[in-house]
């Protein structure tokens, strides 16, 4: 089956908008995310946000309206923003003001961040609290801990000035603990962004699920295993030219999912 964008950009929509077909793929690949993240749960009422890059040389980024649940959200409702906050054409709503602080920082500060998303799930937010952070406890965390960061709570995140500090906490990493907060990964592509949000949400579903059991007879990896973990994921094998991405083969059958199960987003 061909991945959705690819049929949905046969239609002529967009082009009655004004809207370019790159904007308009990557439109319909953020409202694609925003239904599968509540599919999977990570949603929280009309709050939290995920967004992208629009292509060109304007620095705009989509974000959701502030007002709409993540299965309301259609590429056409998308709000464009500059990274001054202004919002570039027409919109019935408004956007969440924390959320254009913390991805504006990160858009303007990363040519790698396409795709950013920040979220608010009970376990996200149960491990952000925890003092030791995301443990050694299972494959994933594994594969995630050498290439995690973490930014301390500053506070509903409405200060311009905290961006500074949340871009220099991320460093070049692409999963972060917003402490006391959630969760936020960013990619270059919809499917690294997905990959590594699904990763860490899972993490952390995972870690709370097993210290629910009590934390005295938890098991920690093994420091041996740990490094071998490390050296295994630095040596990550590039893809064959010509051949898709693990990245690529994440999305497609992500929007797959999102079209047997949320349709309509592409509206």
């Amino acid at each position: 089956m061909a991945a959705v964008s690819n049929i949905i950009l046969k239609d002529d929509r967009f082009r009655a908008s004004g809207i370019s077909e790159a904007e308009w793929k990557v439109r319909v690949d953020l409202a694609a995310f925003y239904r599968l993240s509540a599919l999977y749960g990570w949603d929280d009422f009309i709050y939290t946000h995920i967004s992208a890059r629009v292509p060109g040389p304007d620095h705009h980024f989509l974000i959701n309206p502030f007002g709409l649940m993540f299965d309301e959200i259609t590429a056409s409702s998308l709000v464009k923003v500059d990274l001054d906050g202004n919002v570039i054409g027409d919109s019935d709503y408004g956007i969440n003001y924390a959320g254009y602080v913390i991805h504006s920082a990160i858009h303007g500060a990363r040519k790698d961040a396409h795709f950013i998303a920040h979220f608010h799930s009970a376990d996200g937010m149960a491990v952000s609290a925890h003092a030791e952070g995301l443990l050694p406890l299972n494959q994933r965390a594994l594969a995630l801990i050498p290439r995690l960061s973490y930014h301390d709570y500053e506070g509903v995140a409405l200060n311009l000035d905290e961006r500074e500090r949340l871009v220099a906490d991320l460093g070049d990493t692409k999963v972060m603990l917003l402490r006391n907060h959630g969760t936020l990964a960013l990619g270059a592509s919809p499917g690294e962004a997905f990959s590594g949000i699904y990763h860490l949400e899972e993490a952390c579903k995972a870690q709370v699920r097993t210290l629910s059991i009590g934390r005295d007879r938890v098991l920690i990896a093994p420091e041996e295993a740990q490094e071998e973990v490390r050296r295994q994921i630095s040596r990550e094998r590039k893809p064959v030219e010509g051949a898709k991405s693990h990245h690529d083969l994440v999305w497609e059958a992500a929007l797959r999912k999102a079209e047997r199960q949320s349709p309509g987003f592409d509206a």
